[in-house]
Formats: structure tokens, sequence, C-alpha cells
């Protein structure tokens, strides 16, 4: 009996080591190393190392993972979400209720274990990006290990020999640990800090990755590296050196070593292994578990506010629309609805009507878009028209509905004949096949109106079907858009900036103008008198396009021309009246629609359309009538009465998530593979990567999981300005905290305790009503536990506008209000905080001779205050130290090198006044230092470059990020995005930035414990060079 057991149980284990389950995540042994305690499907699990039967721990509303266990073994520490952000709690290993440690609406990330078990380590971002803190089992307010803005320790243990800590603390190790391949200065190396000796020591020095230490209760090390074949492996040191112990192919995520030091458990393609330390071996663990997939579950949806794309029939009396990827037909009222099934397992885009009966759309195939047509009664087969691997999109339709227009790739405009279903390319160029425009036939369909790039700028061309040639419209060096054709034939409507380009902050200032397609003579009054004698004629003669060539820039005419940004031009046109239709934010109010009313020799009048709020919209004629689409939801077109009449055609319908991840993670790779801005990708093999990755789709059982694979597969390129972000209703939880943050800085040891007042936050009010040295005894009249964790009592459902703060001041009480801010607010203070300090810094070293001005980041927000501190404090100080130091970039490069590269040529003054040059503000005639590190990144590297190419100055510091490639991205079916970086930066010399990186002229580093020690001997070689160029 007991063999026939041991058969059956051996048995079993094999046909579940057959069937093995897929991402399970965050592993940990127990100190004895006999269990290990996983994350998976949201929960806790363990399972015993050999493998086996996993039993679930939790079962908690939201997600609980990176569970770790205290070295006594009584306790299992993990985070959890289910309250909407991350928190920390603890588990008794033997059974018992959940404790929660943390109360904060930040992220709370555990990490390790004191060696004493009486405190768990934890990663939060609630002062700054990520930093280590410590919390008790008793439940005491955790306290921060390491202070500074920009020290970002994380992946921290602690050394069982010395209480000192090994950390990682760079992006490469947190945020964006799952971009593989990155070499450069902000690359992670395992770091040690002994807080009590202040010792600080890099152990690794490798120009790639060292992270994810785990260390034994003798001191042991072991840690994952890129170093032996680019893939992450397990090393460990020896004799002081790194030591290679596994060779994986494949990389290990996050190693954890069992206490006593025995065994390391990992991730390896979404399963777990165990490596044996006195063997050298690592085996996958065999993990069988109850699991409960409800991906392939059916979920209702409702096509009500929900609609993405639409059409309307040429007998005015039908729509066809999608939403959420599938496709409807319907009356026009929106009252009869019909679902046209055309494959649930992929996403349809864009449709059109071909006739009354047939619609033409456009639908991914692995990924791809490509055409298809199908009978809008829904009783016959689709047929695919193209098969391509490249998107056909941007679909329009002429007005003989003999031809279908349609942009493939990046490359390609296409013609498909309505009858033959052929299609065949009629102009290549320069599109971007991220989003190309919509082309539009001439009223007569003789030309084809389109955008091309050129000089990253779009010019309006004109295919003529007649010759079979192109003809340049416009010719600037700005961007003209959306081209349209006014019914009558006369002009050509589109919006353009006529003095800014596009790129690289995009146009804010686009009016509306039009183009004479011939010589055009405004009619005369006495012709229009004479036709009130004549009879009446219907003219049924039909719109004969012609286009003189010669002279088109001598006939453009600015038709709207308001403050802020105008758009989207669309005209109708009835008799002698023609209104045009376009966007506006000219009002201050957001974006709306207007109409421009323009009759012959009448002025020209402007009205907003009620009844909707219209930023981007898609218009539809049906007949007679005319509809728009905008913010999902269909609009009926009254242009008499200015207004805009809601149809909602309403349908339930049903999709299932796994379908829906499949093919989302399909068209992002399509969409990778199709706009990536390098060729090459990196050297990596991206077909092979699409094919490696999508092998586990069968196995993705939840938005997170999916979230994981495509970051995963995204992190191969090597690339910064990627990733993909989804949500759920799914991923709800019930329960949601924030925390009131006041500004007031406690004291670490003593966290009830006033230590200072951030300028500018919420406590720093006028007669200094919060002291330091005050301490808190209660937050809106309740009492406050001093040895419990404060935070608990700054935690509400939503912020209130105001609370109640009482303090002991010596022997009196004084109670101060307060309107608490959020914890992002908080952190814009500290950020300041450290400005200033090194504002206040320049001015004492340099005796107020130095500028010191910082950008945050390249937006406009902060190139406004970049202006505004050099036109005030840097007009009267003789040099310029410009801090671009974890600079996180955006797109205002050009604007701060136009405005440093100014240099005095003449001057001028009044009689007996003093001379001044011009211009006003000349910063290159003055010594200028630029300070970069190696998180100056994306725009700010763009700037640090052409502060080079361009000779202002010297660039002190490290070498930048190596981040930065012009981005853009995608929405999927669901409303997830996708990052596209398809514009790279190159020297004159034609080297890639993101692969170069900006070098220094004078390499300085600051370090880990300069930070703590409050020196940057950057600025202070800033200054010093300032110094000897001032005269």
């Amino acid at each position: 009996m007991k063999k026939v057991l041991l058969l059956i149980a051996a048995l079993f284990l094999q046909l579940n080591a057959q069937n093995q389950e897929y991402f399970l995540s965050d592993p940990a042994l127990s100190p004895d190393s006999k269990t290990i305690v996983f994350s998976y499907e949201g929960d806790l699990w363990t399972v015993n190392v050999n493998g086996g039967n996993a039993l679930r721990l939790t079962a908690m509303d939201g997600n609980e993972t990176r569970p770790v266990y205290s070295p006594d073994g009584k306790w299992i520490a993990f985070t959890s979400n289910q309250d909407g952000n991350n928190n920390v709690y603890v588990i008794p290993v033997e059974g018992g209720a959940i404790k929660q440690l943390t109360f904060h609406s930040s992220n709370d990330l555990v990490e390790s274990w004191s060696w004493d078990s009486k405190y768990v380590y934890f990663a939060s971002d609630r002062f700054n990006s990520v930093a280590a803190f410590k919390v008790s089992l008793n439940g005491e307010t955790p306290v921060r290990l390491f202070d500074n803005f920009f020290n970002w320790p994380h992946n921290l243990v602690e050394d069982p020999t010395n209480k000192g800590y090994y950390f990682n603390d760079t992006w490469e190790s947190w945020s964006q640990a799952n971009r593989k391949h990155y070499k450069g200065d902000f690359n992670p190396d395992v770091k040690f800090y002994n807080p009590a000796t202040k010792e600080y020591k890099l152990l690794t020095d490798y120009r790639g990755k060292d992270f994810w230490q785990t260390i034994d209760k003798n001191g042991k090390i072991y840690f994952a590296s890129d170093e032996g074949n680019d893939e992450y492996n397990l090393y460990t040191f020896e004799n002081g050196k790194k030591k290679q112990l596994t060779k994986f192919d494949a990389s290990i995520k996050k190693p954890k070593i069992s206490a006593n030091g025995e065994k390391v458990v990992f991730e390896k393609d979404y399963q777990l292994f165990v490596y044996d330390v006195k063997s050298g071996k690592a085996d996958k663990v065999p993990v069988a578990l109850i699991s409960n997939y409800k991906l392939a579950n059916s979920q209702e949806y409702n096509t009500k506010g929900a609609v993405t794309n639409f059409s309307a029939s040429p007998d005015g009396k039908k729509f066809v629309f999608v939403s959420r990827g599938e496709l409807f037909v319907s009356d026009v009222e929106g009252k009869f609805v019909k679902q046209i099934s055309a494959n649930p397992a992929e996403r349809i885009v864009e449709v059109l009507w071909m006739n009354n009966d047939t619609i033409i759309f456009n639908q991914t195939v692995n990924g791809w878009l490509n055409l298809f047509t199908i009978k809008a009664d829904g009783k016959g087969e689709k047929k695919q028209l193209t098969k391509d691997e490249q998107n056909n999109q941007s679909i329009v339709i002429s007005n003989d509905r003999s031809r279908v227009a349609y942009f493939s790739g990046r490359n390609e405009l296409r013609v498909l004949d309505s009858k033959s279903l052929e299609s065949k390319t009629i102009v290549k160029d320069e599109f971007w096949a991220l989003n190309p425009g919509d082309p539009s036939f001439s009223p007569d369909d003789r030309f084809l109106a389109y955008t091309a790039q050129r000089n990253f700028e779009s010019d309006i061309f004109a295919y003529d079907f007649k010759t079979e040639k192109s003809y340049g419209i416009t010719k600037t060096g700005v961007s003209e858009s959306s081209p349209t054709w006014s019914p009558d034939g006369k002009y050509i409507y589109f919006s353009t900036d006529r003095l800014t380009p596009s790129y690289p902050r995009g146009t804010r200032n686009d009016d509306i103008y039009r183009i004479a397609l011939q010589p055009i003579d405004k009619e005369f009054k006495s012709d229009r008198f004479e036709k009130l004698f004549l009879p009446e004629k219907k003219d049924s003669s039909k719109v004969k396009v012609e286009i003189d060539f010669a002279g088109l820039k001598d006939r453009w005419e600015s038709i709207v021309k308001l403050s802020g940004t105008q758009g989207l031009p669309y005209i109708y046109q009835k008799g002698d009246e023609t209104r045009l239709l376009f966007t506006s934010n000219h009002e201050g109010e957001g974006t709306n629609l207007y109409q421009m009313i323009l009759k012959p020799f009448d002025k020209p009048e402007t009205k907003k359309f009620e009844g909707a709020k219209v930023s981007g919209y898609q218009i539809t004629k049906g007949k007679d009538n005319y509809y728009l689409l905008s913010g999902n939801k269909i609009y009926k077109i009254d242009f008499s009465g200015n207004k805009l009449t809601a149809v909602e055609p309403e349908a339930k319908f049903t999709r299932n998530l796994s379908a829906e991840f499949s093919q989302m993670f399909y068209e992002t790779w399509a969409n990778l593979e199709e706009n990536f801005y390098d060729e090459k990708f990196h050297g990596a093999d991206w077909n092979k990567l699409g094919k490696y990755y999508s092998a586990f789709l069968p196995y993705v059982k939840s938005r997170a999981n999916l979230r994981l694979l495509l970051n995963d597969m995204l992190g191969e390129l090597n690339s910064s300005h990627l990733g993909f972000n989804s949500n759920g209703d799914e991923e709800k939880v019930f329960y949601k905290t924030e925390s009131m943050e006041t500004g007031i800085v406690f004291e670490n040891e003593n966290p009830n305790k006033v230590k200072s007042i951030l300028k500018n936050s919420a406590a720093w009010k006028k007669g200094n009503a919060v002291l330091p040295g005050d301490e808190l005894v209660s937050i809106n009249g309740i009492a406050i536990d001093k040895d419990a964790n404060r935070d608990k009592y700054f935690l509400t459902t939503s912020q209130p506008e105001e609370i109640t703060l009482g303090f002991k001041r010596g022997s009196e009480n004084v109670n101060v209000k307060l309107h608490p801010q959020s914890y992002g607010e908080l952190k814009t203070n500290l950020y300041d905080e450290w400005v200033e300090q090194n504002q206040k810094y320049v001015d004492d070293k340099s005796k107020n001779k130095i500028a010191y001005v910082h950008m945050k980041n390249m937006g406009d927000g902060e190139l406004e205050n970049f202006l505004i501190e050099m036109t005030n404090e840097f007009h009267y100080k003789e040099g310029l130290i410009y801090d671009l130091r974890f600079n996180t970039g955006g797109n205002v490069h050009n604007a701060v090198l136009q405005f440093l590269s100014q240099r005095p040529y003449l001057q001028w003054k009044y009689r007996g006044g003093a001379l001044t040059i011009q211009p006003n503000f000349a910063p290159a005639a003055k010594p200028i230092v630029i300070l970069i590190n190696e998180q100056t990144l994306s725009d700010a590297e763009m700037t640090s470059q052409g502060f080079k190419q361009l000779g202002l100055g010297k660039i002190i510091g490290t070498e930048s990020y190596r981040w930065i490639i012009f981005t853009s991205g995608k929405s999927l079916v669901d409303g997830s995005f996708y990052r596209l970086p398809s514009w790279g930066c190159f020297t004159l010399d034609g080297k890639d930035l993101e692969a170069e990186g900006v070098k220094p002229d004078i390499y300085v580093k600051t370090t880990f414990k300069d930070r703590l020690e409050k020196k940057d001997p950057q600025l202070d070689k800033a200054i010093e060079e300032i110094m000897k160029g001032i005269k």
C-alpha cells in the first residue's frame, strides 16, 4: 500500500511538473532553506524547496508581493496594496492575524529583515524617488536610514557581522530593473555603508549591472550580474573578487539566499529555481497549485459613450462604429444596434462604408492592421484585402466611392480600387507611421491631398490621378497639417503656425489658413445686383478642380487668427455660404468646437457649438446630415443652431481578457517593430524576442502578468523611454487612503518632535506657527500615542480642507490649523530645499559673483523659471552655473540654447545715459559651466550636447545617463498605453546620444557618501572654474 501511495504521489508530481505554472514571483527561502514563500496571482504561497503542492497563505484584497522570512523563522513580511497603495505587513509563520506595519499613501515595498528579527527594511517613495526605511514589529513610526533627497538606496540588506548595509542606488536597479544590457555611469553597483563607522565602499565596479544582493547569516553575499554573457546570472564574492555561479542563457531575477546559507532561490522564465550552494547546481522547482483561471471568462461592456471610430452610410440611414475593438451597425438614431462578428481575438480600429451594404475596415492580424470588407447586415463572411506586416491606416474613401486611400507602413500611400479590391502604391515618401494624418480627396476625386515630412515638419502635397504625379502645395520650414478641400473646389484649408516649427515643443499658436487653387478675385457687388433680375437656374454643373501651381505661396490667406491654437478645419458649404468648423482654445476654457460663417459681402462671424466640449473629432456625412465623434460619443451637427445633439447607440457585448491581452501583446510588438528609432534594435533580434515572450502568453493569468511580460520584452532593447502601462477594473480595490502631509520634518529618532519646517509647505506660515522643538501631541483633537506609528494619525480616506495639530511647546500647548498637502507636494518642497541650499552655497562661496540656476526638467514650467532667473539674478552677476543634474527631460532644449547663445553685437544709449549692450541678455559673453551627472537624461542631454557643440562653456560632472530618444506612444483597445521611442538624437558627426551619452570636459563624481556628508565636489569644481574666468 505504501508503495502504491508513493507511486501515486510521484505520478502526481510528474504530471504537475509537465503542466507547470508560470509567473511565480518574489521567492524567498525560510531560514532553514526547507520552504519557499512566493507570490502568485496576487496571493502568497509556500512550497517545499524540492517542489510539490503549494499552500496559499493569504487571500487579501489586492496583491500581496515581496514576501521575506524573518531570520528567526517566525514571521513573513510582505507588501500589500489592499488599501490602494503598497504598505508593509507581517504574518506569523505558524498562523495568526496579519499585522499592518506602515500607514502611508506612498509605496512601501518590503526588502529584508534585521538579523535580530525586530525590524523590517523597506523601500519607499514617500520623501523622494526611493529611500530605505526600517519599521519595528511593534508598529512604531518608520525610521529613515539615510538622508539627502538624491540618495536612493534600495535592495537593502543588513550585514550580520557589523550592522552595515549593502544596497544599490540607481534607476537601473529599481524602476528600470527590467532594462537589460545597460552600460553607463548610472549602472548599479553593490555598495556598502556603515552608519556607525561611516565606512563606504564599492564592492563592484563593472560598467554593467550588479544588483539584487542578498546575504546569509555568515555575511556571504550573492547577487545578480550580467557581466558574463549580458544576461543576469548568479554571482558571489570569493577572496574579494566576483565569481559567476550560474551560466544561464536566460536571465535570473531577484535571488534570495536562505539565512543558513545553503540555498539560493530565484526566478527564471517566470518559474522558481533553487541553487544549491554545496553542489553548485541550480534546478527548477516543480510547483503544483490550485489555480482559478478567470481571464477567459466573458466580460460585459456597453457601446454607450465608448465609440472610438464611426461612419455614416451614403443613404444616410445607418452608422457603422467601433467600440472596444468590436464592429457594430445601427440606425442613425441609435435605436437598433447589431454587432457584426469579425474575430473577437483581434482589434478593429477604423471603419468606412464602401457603399450602402458593405463595410471596409482595418483590423489587427498578429498585431498588424490590415484591410477587410464585410457585409453590413452581418450575413456574409469578412474578406481580407491586405496581408501586410506593416500597418494600413488612415482610411478615406473618394466621393464617388470608387477608391479607398490609406497609408501603409512608414513610407507608402496606397489606393485600393473599390471594384477589384486591389491596392497599389501611388506615393513613397516619409510619412511616419505613428500618426500620418488622413489623406483627403478633392471634390471631383482627381486629387488626393496628404502631408509628408520634410526636416521634421510636414508639408502638404497633392497627388494627381490624371498625371499620376505628386505636387507640392506648401513648402516651408514649419508644419502645415489637416489639409481639407472646400466642396466648391476653390481652396485647400489647413492649420499652421507660420513662425514656429512643431518640433521639438509642438505647436502653440496654430491658425487656420487657406490657399486658393486658382487666382480668385472677390465677387463684385454690381454682378450680384444684376443677378437679382435674372431667372433662377439650378446649377447642375459638376465641380472641377484645377490647380495653378505657379504662385501658390502668394495665395495664402489667413482665415482664423485668434489667440491660442486653432486646428482640424472642416468645410461645409450650402449655396454661397461657407461654414468653417475648427477647434480652438482661445477663450481659455479648454478646447472647444467653433464655426466661422463666411458669406460674400458679410463680415465673418464665429460661433461656439453648444452641447459638448470637443478637442479632437471625426466627422462623417450621411446623405443630408453631418455627424461628429468626440470623446467617444456621437453627435448630430446642427449648423444653423450651433448645436451638437448626442446620438447614443447602446448595446451590450462581451469580450474576454485572455484574448484581449494576447492581441495587445502582438500589437505592441508590431508597433515597436515599425516605429522603434533604430532599425538594428540596439543589436537585439526583435523577431526572435517576440516569439520567445509570446510563448508565455498562454500562462498569463492577470493584468500584472501581462505588464511584467511586455515590460520584460521591451527591456531587452536596452532602450530608454519604453514602458507598458495598464490598469483594469478587475484590479480595483475597495479601500483607498491618502496621507495628509504638512511640510513638517520630524526628528528621525524622536518621531513626534519637530526638526524643521519646509519652505512654502503647508506649515510654512507667517508668525512661525510651528517651531523646531515642538512636540506633536494631537491631530484634530485626538491624542497621539507617542509609541505608535505617527503616520497612522495622518492617514485619511480623502484629503480634508484643514486639520488642527496640537503641539507641546515647553509648558504650554499650542493648536495650529493647516491646509494639508499631498506627499507629492511634500517631495516638491524637499527638492526645492536642495535647490535653495545650492543657491546659498554658491552665493556664499563666490561672494555673490556667480548665478546658480537649476532646472528639474526641460518642461515649459521649468523653462519659465529658468528665463526668470536668467533675466533677474544672472543679469547682474559675472558667471553662471547651470545645473542639469537629476534633470528628467522634456523638450525645451532649443529655447534654452538660443537664450544662452546670445552674445553682444552693439551698444546703445540715451543722451547722457549709460551705454547698454544689445541684446539686453547676452549670457555667452560671461563664463558658463553646465553641471551634469549620471542621471542627467533625455532633453537635458540634448541641451548639454548642444552647449558643448556651440562652445558656450565647460561641462563638469560625470557622463550623462544615455537616455535620449524623442518619444510618442499609442493606446490599446482597453486604454492601456505603451511608449514608442521613434526619433533618435545624434551628434553632428553621427554619434547616437542614446548609446554615447554626453561626456564632461572635467570628470567629477559626487558619491552616496558625499551627499550624506553634505559635500558636493561637482558644485565646488564648477565654482572654481567660473572664478577662474571672472575678470
